[in-house]
């Protein structure tokens, strides 16, 4: 058995499986992007060895653990077999502790080679935490609804550039409207699982771009250290006329169910003003999506730039295109950001 920090363990024989030894509970809620669920304790189990250490003491719980596992032992060397490959795997559990040591003990016994990642998952979430922190490459893209900020992204990826894809990721398009044509959210901590996967795979001492958002993206929350790290790197605008960004709102959500729409333009009631709301509501039945959008607009403009004034603080440029083409909107993008030397 060899004990590695987080890094090895991600970064080194990258195609080893990851076998993570906690409760299923505790896989649900977050977890490495890739490991497989090979649990010693059920959830149910967990909780009892939990009360008997805290309540009674540690040989006590160590013994009840042993009543758990002892039935279990041979099922769980079998799965942890069939999921090795070249008869390797890696393992950890909550904190690096007696749940990982004792199951990598039983994957050797059976002809495995084990890498344990000290310290486990609690380990793996701090140095999310401080890597995204430590991000010294960030431009943020910052622009008002209906810019089309992500397709720009798409582009800027095609194109060769580094991204973070926030709402992707998020599964939400970051508004009262983002949940629409979209799946079930993750888990907040399964959200950041899932940006820390992407940001390993990028080369952190180029640049990388990433759209601005809120704390929040629907229900999950950006790792803070991002948030911040977002709010003091370099902010390049797209500043695209609102009869553009109005027919693009349109062409995105137009075509959803009214009562869809309906719900979404519900949701800003208490912050948009109950009269505006009435009037939105009446447009929409008429079908005049594009007075709706304009309506809608007021709102969201308002609130952008709020934001952008209160949060942002290194607004470097500007790019004001006549064009709604993403790839061309992409293009001048990287001429900025290469004449600024990002």
């Amino acid at each position: 058995m060899r004990r590695v920090d987080v890094r090895d363990f991600l970064l080194v024989d990258q195609g080893t499986p990851i076998v993570d030894v906690r409760s299923p509970g505790e896989f649900k809620e977050g977890h490495i992007v890739g490991a497989e669920n090979v649990p010693l304790f059920s959830d149910e189990e967990r909780a009892k060895v939990g009360i008997m250490y805290t309540q009674v003491g540690r040989e006590e719980a160590l013994e009840l653990g042993l009543e758990f596992v002892g039935p279990k032992m041979n099922s769980l060397a079998k799965k942890a077999k069939s999921i090795g490959i070249n008869g390797k795997l890696k393992t950890h559990c909550w904190r690096g502790g007696m749940r990982s040591d004792k199951m990598a003990w039983l994957f050797e016994l059976v002809g495995l080679d084990v890498t344990v990642m000290d310290g486990g998952y609690k380990a793996y979430r701090k140095q999310l935490l401080d890597e995204f922190r430590a991000l010294r490459n960030l431009v943020v893209l910052q622009g008002p609804t209906g810019s089309g900020k992500t397709r720009i992204l798409h582009e800027l990826q095609e194109m060769g550039e580094q991204i973070i894809n926030l709402e992707k990721r998020a599964n939400h398009k970051g508004s009262a409207f983002g949940a629409l044509g979209m799946g079930e959210q993750p888990t907040t901590a399964q959200f950041q699982n899932m940006l820390y996967d992407d940001l390993l795979r990028l080369d952190a001492s180029r640049r990388i771009w990433i759209e601005s958002e809120s704390l929040s993206i629907g229900k999950v929350y950006l790792p803070e250290t991002l948030w911040e790290n977002m709010n003091g790197s370099d902010v390049v605008e797209i500043d695209i006329d609102r009869s553009i960004r109005v027919k693009r709102i349109v062409e995105e959500y137009g075509n959803f169910d009214k009562n869809q729409l309906t719900s979404s333009i519900l949701k800003i009631k208490n912050r948009f003003g109950g009269n505006r709301i009435k009037e939105a509501l009446a447009l929409l039945e008429k079908n005049k999506l594009e007075e709706v959008a304009l309506l809608l607009l007021d709102y969201y403009d308002k609130a952008y730039a709020f934001s952008k004034n209160k949060y942002k603080k290194k607004e470097i440029a500007c790019l004001k295109p006549e064009s709604d083409n993403p790839a061309i909107n992409a293009s001048g993008l990287i001429k900025i950001a290469n004449n600024l030397n990002l």
